[in-house]
């Protein structure tokens, strides 16, 4: 008989169950007669892939596989199918060899080649429960590690762990309710809190005594009274908190802890930490602004400096780009690819099926003739099976990237979802309350200490200015190149029963009388005699027909630009409106542009405006409501606006908000009258989740960034879709975000070479800057979403109106026999002012406001409710739920019996 080598003897001996054999042949081993692998894996047919090991536990020999493990075979090696020795151990139900293979340290959560672990492939229930105990048990200890990991600051280990392909559950908890962010916090491992706060531990799971560790609590560092140096006014004394990544100061330690009158914050990521002396530090963020501070002499700087760097590694994490996942994932195949593979490698396995099937039949007849045939055969199956592997491979790379991908995001979700959106909505909001903020701050205005001046400050642009005017013009000015045919997409006629007051044949071009010389008047004669107007609401409403102009992927870049160019009015308009009357009513219903428009001030104190407009072929609505925060400054006034405007376009399901920036005007005691709108506005697409993030940019020293607005359009995922930039008083363009980036690197070395030769000019330069500011230039490839359409050539003697604006007052008899007696056109201040009789336009201002003072005496006495608003009701936002007024119906039936006496 011929002798056979030790692999295959000792895998004959494992199979048989041949003890003696077993120990003899690893007793030459270890005396070094024979030398083979105690893991070697079988190549006949009978055990092909298989160690002794499986061989053992397969056919149940338990002294056999004892002696095995005792010699240090590996109770994990898989065979060419996946199968450990466990597996197939629980599959034959050897309960003894299972029980022995564990108390080795078998894995009972390997997963063979057709996705089971050992406990899916057994039938005895015995054998079952005792691999789910196995299992419980190989969990408990992973997770005792895991604690352990983190309470020593075992960052590698701690990794390692995270990374297995089975890991321990994140959240687990040790016997005081500790989950193992709680164990990194508490022992002061602020790199394994991080990485677990990475890796998506959750930090709201309270422990038994019922603390909950926070993301800021892990990084927490110790805030402290500091100096930071202003532009204008050297150091101040602020109290400097870190947290979330987020470096806040506030001017009094009590403001920190109840998170108001914040004077400012600045966002981490990327930021960049140095010190020049022993008491200062410097910190330069991603934008490139820079922020000086000064520690006590007793306060050591270089614990800012760690602490500042531990989180600012932390948010720039989360803020950059998973760039290094999107490089893996490009270089699998594509969906298409793999398809065409999978294609190749059926007909493969058809055509090798049809090989094998036909010497089988004949193998019963012709064994020996067929000897040759069966060798194809094999050698068919053995390709047919490496090309099923390969597709597996194929699968399980595709789904692993998937995996990741799916993972990341929500990781991102979990712990962003407040610091990240909170800092991508007030970002440039804060930066700019450092310098406005350093400034001597006057009392906010309150209503009723000016009551005759701008307590009525309800209309819809209240804000815009300081001076007397007559009507507030629409938006017509700022309509685009692409609206100038809007009237073509109305070309049906609209049923009179919708119009029921319909625009005049041949609207006026001009006022009935020039504006009066606003040399005559002071400041103070100014907000004593300046009244508002509610027709303002009709401002925007032009630019609705935009959406009829472009296909649906383009709506996010036209909201912007009408919620752009709706504020585009306001420049030179340093006129402030008439102040509307409680329950003061303005209707316009334009045929030939397709809309009709109800406005009313539904409130006094506050001052609230309402408005409604909708499209007579019921292709969109556009609501909401102003409330004007107004706040003196000394030598400003500015103007924040609290309300939603909602824009809804049925015919594409789709509904957009957002709020209007503030805006303020300069110089109102001394010097030339200009207006600055500043802040961010976010326009929300609540069917597609799309964001665009405006900045207008609020005017620096020498009239840098004046009138600039630029921003992003981002997708439900916060990719960064396209760059929308240009001037709310000229034009929008939009370009993609790397053209974008490219041109500002380039402009920023350009300033960079400008500054000192701008050092020695003065500083006062902002206080009244040129009329154009910086010129803007056009980056080549850009579209142009909007631009400006130039005013009369009257203008400048009517009040800086458009032609819209002065036909916004204009009332002829048969309008008049149809408007209620609410509507603004019918008040006598408003049209003696129009027709340029100013003491007359004072006289009745002064009527009003008394008449209006003596109704709301009259009703407080006599415990009237007065009936806030006829035609809007107070409600939360149908898209958002934020407080809003809606529109109730009813106007359009023209039933104003119950309408009050105003006038």
């Amino acid at each position: 008989m011929e002798e056979l080598d030790p692999e295959e003897q000792f895998l004959r001996d494992a199979r048989n169950g041949n003890l003696h054999g077993i120990q003899r042949l690893l007793m030459s081993k270890i005396k070094e007669e024979a030398k083979f692998d105690i893991n070697c894996k079988g190549k006949s047919k009978s055990n092909f892939g298989w160690t002794p090991l499986h061989l053992a536990c397969y056919f149940g020999h338990r002294d056999v596989v004892e002696e095995l493990l005792k010699a240090g075979a590996d109770a994990n090696l898989t065979n060419n199918v996946g199968d450990t020795p466990l597996h197939k151990a629980a599959f034959t139900g050897r309960k003894e060899v299972v029980m022995l293979l564990l108390q080795y340290d078998a894995c009972p959560s390997v997963i063979n080649g057709t996705a089971q672990i050992p406990k899916d492939v057994t039938r005895n229930e015995e054998v079952r429960s005792m691999l789910e105990a196995a299992e419980r048990t190989e969990e408990r200890k992973l997770e005792e590690q895991l604690l352990e990991a983190a309470r020593e600051g075992a960052t590698t280990t701690l990794l390692k762990l995270l990374n297995r392909e089975n890991p321990p559950n994140i959240n687990c908890t040790d016997l005081l309710g500790n989950t193992p962010l709680h164990c990194a916090a508490y022992r002061g491992q602020k790199l394994c809190a991080v990485k677990l706060l990475q890796r998506g531990a959750s930090s709201n799971i309270k422990n038994k005594n019922g603390n909950a560790k926070t993301q800021g609590q892990c990084l927490q560092f110790c805030p402290l009274y500091l100096f930071q140096s202003t532009r204008f006014f050297g150091w101040h004394f602020y109290w400097v908190v870190l947290q979330d990544g987020v470096l806040s100061w506030y001017s009094k330690q009590s403001y920190a802890a109840s998170n108001t009158q914040r004077q400012g914050c600045k966002p981490l990521t990327q930021a960049q930490c140095s010190t020049k002396e022993k008491c200062y530090f410097t910190v330069r963020c991603f934008d490139d602004s820079v922020h000086h501070f000064k520690v006590s002499p007793k306060s050591d700087p270089e614990k800012w400096l760690d602490a500042i760097e531990e989180h600012s590694a932390f948010s720039t994490h989360y803020c950059s780009q998973e760039l290094a996942s999107e490089e893996d994932e490009d270089e699998l195949m594509s969906p298409g690819e793999l398809n065409d593979s999978l294609q190749v490698r059926k007909e493969q396995f058809i055509s090798h099926y049809h090989l094998f099937r036909y010497p089988c039949l004949l193998l019963g007849s012709l064994p020996a003739a067929m000897l040759q045939k069966l060798t194809e055969v094999s050698e068919a199956s053995r390709e047919t099976c490496s090309a099923l592997r390969e597709c597996l491979d194929l699968f399980s790379k595709r789904q692993g990237v998937c995996s990741l991908k799916l993972e990341q995001e929500v990781e991102k979700n979990k712990i962003l979802s407040e610091a990240l959106q909170t800092l991508a909505t007030e970002h440039h909001e804060l930066e700019q309350s450092v310098v406005r903020g350093s400034s001597p701050r006057s009392a906010v205005v309150s209503e009723d200490d000016f009551y005759d001046a701008v307590s009525d400050s309800d209309s819809e642009r209240s804000y815009s200015g300081l001076e007397v005017s007559c009507s507030l013009e629409d938006g017509e000015e700022s309509r685009s190149e692409l609206y100038c045919s809007v009237r073509s997409s109305f070309g049906g006629r609209i049923p009179q029963d919708l119009t029921s007051c319909c625009f005049w044949s041949f609207p006026r071009t001009s006022l009935p009388a020039p504006m009066f010389s606003r040399n005559d008047f002071s400041i103070w004669s100014i907000l004593r005699k300046s009244i508002g107007m509610l027709s303002e609401s009709s401002s925007a409403v032009l630019f609705l027909t935009i959406t009829d102009r472009f296909k649906l992927c383009c709506l996010c870049f036209c909201v912007a630009a009408f919620a752009v160019s709706a504020v585009a009015s306001q420049w030179e308009r340093t006129g402030k409106p008439f102040n509307p009357l409680l329950g003061e009513t303005y209707e316009l219903v334009r045929e030939d542009l397709g809309f009709r428009l109800i406005s009313e001030q539904v409130s006094h104190h506050p001052p609230v405006s309402a408005f409604h407009t909708e499209g007579l072929q019921k292709d969109f609505v556009f609501h909401g409501s102003i409330y004007p925060k107004l706040k003196f400054w000394g030598k400003s006034v500015e103007a924040e606006p609290k309300g939603t405007m909602t824009l809804e376009l049925p015919k594409y399901n789709e509904a957009y908000t957002w709020t209007n920036p503030t805006c303020c005007v300069h110089n109102i005691i001394v010097g030339q009258l200009w207006i600055e709108q500043y802040g961010n506005v976010e326009v929300i697409n609540h069917r597609t989740g799309e964001r665009c993030c405006l900045n207008f940019k609020p005017c620096g020293l020498f009239g840098k960034e004046l009138h600039k607005v630029e921003g992003y359009i981002l997708d439900k995922s916060k990719k960064k879709v396209c760059v929308l930039y240009g001037k709310w008083t000229e034009c929008m363009y939009t370009v993609d975000p790397a053209t974008f980036e490219a041109h500002k690197k380039n402009d920023k070395r350009a300033a960079e070479e400008k500054k000192t030769s701008k050092q020695g000019s003065s500083a006062e330069a902002e206080e009244t800057p040129q009329s154009g500011g910086d010129t803007l230039e056009v980056i080549p490839g850009s579209q142009l979403l909007w631009k400006i359409t130039p005013r009369p050539a009257n203008s400048a003697q009517m009040y800086n109106f458009t032609t819209f604006a002065m036909q916004l007052n204009e009332l002829d008899e048969e309008m008049e026999a149809v408007i209620p007696k609410t509507d603004c056109r019918l008040r006598p201040d408003i049209r003696a002012m129009e027709n340029g009789d100013i003491d007359l336009a004072s006289q009745e201002k002064k009527r009003l406001e008394e008449k209006q003072r003596a109704a709301r005496k009259n009703r407080s006495k006599s415990d009237e409710d007065w009936k806030t608003s006829r035609w809007f009701h107070q409600g939360p936002n149908p898209h958002n739920s934020a407080p809003d007024w809606l529109f109730s119906t009813g106007y359009w039936d023209r039933d104003y019996s119950e309408v009050p006496d105003i006038y």
